[in-house]
Parts: C-alpha cells; sequence; structure tokens
C-alpha cells in the first residue's frame, strides 16, 4: 500500500446518506465482504459514488470483452498505477475468470514476459501505451483489431481508463486493503 493508514476514513454505515445507502446495498456480499472499503470511502461523497458506479458496472459487468480479457487490462493498470487494492482485488476477480497464478505474474512481468499469445501481449502493451502516452500506438491498434470488434477496442481503452482513474483515488484516499485481500508480491 502506498499509505499505511486512510487519508479518508471508512464512513460507518449509520452515517450514510439515503443515496449512498442505494448504491452501496446492491454491493453488499461482493468478495465475500458485507461492504468493501472502497465502497464505505466513496460513501463520503454519494453523487459521485451514484454516478462512477453506472460506468464502473458498465466496465465490469457489461464490457463487450470477455472477462479474461478485461482482467488482463485491468490487473495490468493496477500493476503500472502500483495500485495494490486494485491488484489485490482483480487477482481474485482474474482466476474466477480463467487466469491462472502463472498468468497473474506474467501480467507484472509485462508484454515481453515469454508465454504470452500474439494476442494478450498485445492487450498488455495496449494497456501499457495507454498509461505511458494516453494513446494505442497504429502497430498494437492494428494487432487488437485483428481479433476485437470497434466496440470490443473502445471497451479495451474504457477499461483501462476506468481502472487509472479508479487506482489513482484509491492510491491518493489510503483506500486499505479489505480483510482477506491477498498482498501483492513485488509491488512497491
Amino acid at each position: 500500500m502506498r499509505l499505511d493508514k486512510p487519508r479518508v476514513t471508512l464512513l460507518p454505515e449509520s452515517e450514510w446518506t439515503e443515496s449512498a445507502r442505494d448504491t452501496i446495498e446492491p454491493t453488499r456480499g461482493m468478495a465475500g465482504r458485507p461492504v468493501l472499503n472502497i465502497f464505505s470511502t466513496l460513501a463520503h461523497h454519494p453523487e459521485l459514488l451514484k454516478r462512477w458506479m453506472v460506468f464502473a458496472n458498465h466496465v465490469l459487468m457489461k464490457s463487450t470483452l470477455p472477462p479474461r480479457e478485461r482482467e488482463i487490462l485491468i490487473l495490468r493498470i493496477g500493476w503500472l498505477c502500483r495500485a495494490e487494492y486494485e491488484w489485490s482485488q482483480h487477482v481474485l476477480i482474474g482466476k474466477a475468470a480463467g487466469l491462472t497464478e502463472a498468468e497473474i505474474d506474467r501480467i507484472a512481468a509485462g508484454p515481453d514476459a515469454p508465454g504470452w499469445s500474439d494476442d494478450d501481449t498485445a492487450l498488455i502493451r495496449a494497456t501499457d501505451e495507454l498509461h505511458r502516452d494516453a494513446f494505442i500506438g497504429d502497430a498494437t491498434w492494428a494487432v487488437l483489431a485483428k481479433k476485437w470488434s470497434v466496440q470490443q477496442l473502445m471497451d479495451v481503452v474504457f477499461a483501462v481508463g476506468q481502472y487509472n482513474l479508479v487506482s489513482m483515488a484509491l492510491n491518493t484516499l489510503g483506500v486499505q486493503l479489505d480483510e482477506g485481500l491477498p498482498r501483492a508480491k513485488g509491488m512497491k
């Protein structure tokens, strides 16, 4: 974790507004916890939480990308942003989506790690390019476009952008790992 303690503390449920409660209630039970720390933190700003959740729900639940490929993107941007909370949550989600422990380790190593298919390499490289340049280069785009539809290509960009934003918020607000989440190996 970048911060040892939160800059913005978890808001107790007794202090949630009706709007915050309405937004958070459907998430109850995610990851086996009553309420994830990210939601109890964002409860301080109920209208932001409400509007952000619409977009977050699209990226995580309604994207045109298959779950495994979506998780490659999310894990890579979480790693690049050194967002341990994001990484740790999505290691579990990624495994549920079919990623192996070896693949998760390779996501941290990057697009040039041995063992990737051309398609997976392109997803990781696209994430790196978006993080570095806010742009997917022509060569990477051409590889992605051989496999993915226009909507899927758009979902690649928006998934990386969404989780870059979330990583910035988690790191800056100091959202601490939920109980039972594994620590990220090698993240500094």
